[in-house]
């Protein structure tokens, strides 16, 4: 059987501003990983998109033989591995303590949010990148609300004033103040956003948010903590807190008791006294109960029977660093980077589209490749890679410095790969839709920038067989299309 392969760089980040690199499906390399399948007579036809899941711009944290043991000598363990049900949807943890996830320093969930699903308010100690995979929003509401175009998730930012202004659900357009001339129902907020399939969100450490499906089918989304960030001055274990709702035990799972793992995690109010809450914030003990929710079994994500109606006003103020920009869509046929019409295309997230990534030290790239298909072998400069299929199967190869490959296995729909810097890969498509997402700084490997006298003397080969090499694909970019040398 023949394959392709495809190779991923990941690179060190400087100091000032790392950048990540997404590997992409090659002929097979030295350091590779291919996405693809194979018929036993070459590439299968059919259409296949590859995405690539968030590449995150990272520090070398895993020493090569660490990579060389987590990817060749550990089961690959790229689905889920825990599941928490909540009343308005589901979330699916991967386990951080895996070898792959703990030598990078990242962690994954994935939540689904049914229709008039919240999901409660929290913040995290690693910053993350989210990619909604799903989302449509409602067309039954009325035109006039500009958020029946996009689904919605605020954020708050420390230090930053409620200066958006909204009226309650009961308040009709036109009868926002009472006869008094009071405004007893209107209520300031920070701004309120909007999302919609295809999006990528980045989220600062330490940034409450939450999230709120009004469209009529389930919004997935899959979060990639990056625990190894400066941001976080703790463990390299990502934490949750909640600022409402009972919760159980986050999925992620690193050495816990059995009595810590079984038993219900609280909000952020769950440990203080009754009498002091209800003193700071000027409220009577009841409320305090109900604000410390010791009796919801919601969960985390919770629904709103009556759906959240919201009217927000204009504030002036959308350039401020309060506004800032967080989130990006790199599902937009008019933002692809590269487009080839037999190879599929690929669209990059970095700081230069969405300034926010700067800080994260993150960066993200969606990938889709056509029939017969695959990805220029390369490896990512200063990053690891994480890599999320969200649709179709491929075969995926990477290669070190050994003579074997240090993965060699199928990568499925739902499932990450996690590719550590300098590792190349090469992957081809296979008979479904799949998808990637990468970093920005990466090199592949068709050799193009060395010398045909270095590459000939390098490999004991003709200059004309290095001239093949260097110039025979000059009219593709990274997306290639298979095909097979003459014997």
């Amino acid at each position: 059987m023949e394959n392709s392969a495809g190779i991923c760089h990941t690179n060190f980040p400087s100091p000032l501003f790392p950048i990540n690199t997404f590997p992409l499906p090659l002929p097979v390399g030295a350091h590779r990983r291919s996405l693809g399948l194979s018929d036993g007579h070459g590439w299968r036809e059919g259409e296949v998109s590859l995405l690539g899941s968030l590449v995150l711009c990272l520090w070398l944290l895993c020493h090569e033989s660490l990579a060389q043991t987590y990817l060749e000598q550990a089961p690959f363990r790229g689905d889920a591995h825990r599941r928490v049900e909540s009343e308005a949807g589901v979330s699916e943890y991967w386990n951080n303590a895996d070898q792959q996830f703990d030598c990078a320093g990242v962690a994954a969930v994935r939540h689904t949010i049914e229709p008039r699903g919240l999901l409660l308010p929290e913040f995290s100690n690693s910053p993350s990148l989210v990619y909604v995979v799903q989302g449509i929003p409602s067309k039954t509401l009325s035109p006039e609300h500009s958020s029946s175009l996009h689904l919605r998730y605020g954020v708050v930012i420390p230090g930053c004033p409620e200066t958006f202004h909204s009226f309650e659900q009961s308040q009709r357009r036109g009868r926002r103040e009472d006869p008094h001339g009071e405004q007893s129902s209107r209520e300031q907020h920070q701004k309120i956003r909007r999302f919609r399939q295809g999006d990528i969100l980045a989220l600062p450490a330490g940034v409450a948010h939450w999230w709120y499906n009004n469209g009529e089918t389930p919004v997935i989304a899959v979060a990639i903590f990056d625990a190894a960030n400066d941001a976080n001055q703790l463990d390299r274990n990502p934490r949750r807190s909640f600022l409402a709702g009972r919760q159980q035990r986050e999925g992620w799972q690193r050495e816990r008791g059995a009595e810590e793992e079984s038993s219900g995690g609280g909000n952020i109010f769950g440990g203080f006294d009754d009498e002091i809450l209800s003193e700071a914030l000027g409220v009577s003990r009841e409320v305090v109960r109900k604000l410390k929710s010791e009796n919801d079994k919601r969960g985390s994500i919770i629904r709103v029977e009556r759906g959240l109606q919201e009217e927000q006003e204009d504030n002036g103020l959308e350039e401020t660093l309060c506004n800032l920009r967080l989130d990006e869509n790199i599902a937009d046929p008019a933002k692809f980077d590269i487009y080839s019409r037999q190879g599929g295309h690929l669209t990059t997230l970095n700081s230069q589209k969405l300034p926010v990534l700067r800080l994260l030290r993150l960066s993200a790239e969606r990938g889709h490749l056509r029939r017969n298909a695959i990805i220029a072998p390369l490896w990512h400069i200063n990053a690891h890679s994480v890599i999320y299929a969200i649709r179709g199967t491929a075969r995926v190869q990477i290669s070190g410095a050994g003579q074997r490959p240090l993965f060699d296995g199928n990568l499925r729909r739902g499932q990450i790969l996690v590719v550590p810097q300098g590792t190349v890969r090469v992957g081809g498509v296979q008979d479904q839709r799949q998808r990637h997402g990468q970093p920005t700084r990466r090199q592949d490997i068709r050799l193009a920038g060395i010398p045909i006298g270095v590459l000939a003397n390098s490999y004991r080969i003709s200059e004309q067989e290095v001239r093949r090499i260097k110039f025979d694909r000059d009219d593709e970019t990274l997306l290639l299309r298979a095909r097979r040398a003459s014997q």
